[in-house]
């Protein structure tokens, strides 16, 4: 059920990405709900409701799904009552039981490293956040897919040690970066802004795609000030395809 698109990521809202690698589509982090269904994220600095834009118009047609973290911005109940209780599930394996007991007969942990479609798929380390808070948000977790080209999806995640590992050891072809630099009342930002984004463009010559923007309400920074503040990142519109 591959898009046929090649090697790309097209971005449909948020993190919800088709990653397409060779003939083989994944469906990563899906965010299904109508704009405004869910709740704000409490103690950031707007309560406006989630989320704050509607799905694009793409045709969903995907091989398996990915989720790096079960956050409702990443995976929400009406993705649950869409995604075929039988589709390929990847997922870290601290969220394998979640899955489970909600009726997905085919959920596949990623330990290190699994495969499917011709595509190695390894997870990789994230840091949602800084100090104690990324503590309380609980596990995340990028993932690399790697077949004649190798696309690392990092997540949300922050700039730190465990990031520039992944792309010394990978030198990945791809980066998608969850941008947004999505932030509470209290604490640093907990997924990427300018000078993350800055610093994962320095360390690679890869593809940089930024994602989870202008979407849910905590997460501040525009696509906008995104683009005029770095160079040669690709910040695409929701609906759009990045052909890599």
């Amino acid at each position: 059920m591959s898009t046929g698109a090649g090697n790309s990521v097209t971005l449909v809202r948020n993190a919800t990405l088709f990653v397409t690698i060779g003939e083989t589509t994944f469906l990563i982090d899906p965010l299904f709900a109508s704009p405004g269904a869910l709740p704000p994220i409490e103690n950031t600095p707007n309560d406006r409701s989630n989320p704050l834009v509607p799905m694009p118009d793409v045709e969903l047609a995907y091989d398996a799904v990915v989720v790096t973290h079960r956050h409702p911005d990443h995976f929400d109940d009406a993705a649950k009552e869409e995604l075929d209780a039988d589709v390929p599930l990847f997922c870290q394996p601290a969220e394998t039981d979640a899955f489970v007991e909600e009726g997905f007969t085919d959920v596949r942990p990623v330990e290190e490293t699994e495969s499917f479609g011709g595509v190695t798929i390894h997870r990789t380390p994230a840091r949602h956040g800084h100090g104690e808070l990324a503590e309380a948000m609980g596990p995340v977790s990028g993932f690399v897919f790697e077949a004649d080209e190798t696309l690392y999806l990092a997540g949300d995640t922050v700039w730190y040690e465990g990031v520039e590992r992944t792309l010394d050891r990978f030198e990945p072809d791809t980066v998608v970066l969850n941008g947004g630099e999505a932030q509470f009342t209290h604490g640093k930002p907990i997924t990427m802004g300018v000078e993350d984004v800055s610093a994962v463009r320095d360390a690679t010559d890869a593809t940089v795609v930024v994602v989870h923007m202008e979407a849910i309400n905590h997460c501040l920074l525009t696509r906008e000030e995104l683009r005029s503040k770095t160079e040669n990142v690709h910040v695409p519109e929701d609906g759009e395809t990045v052909s890599l």
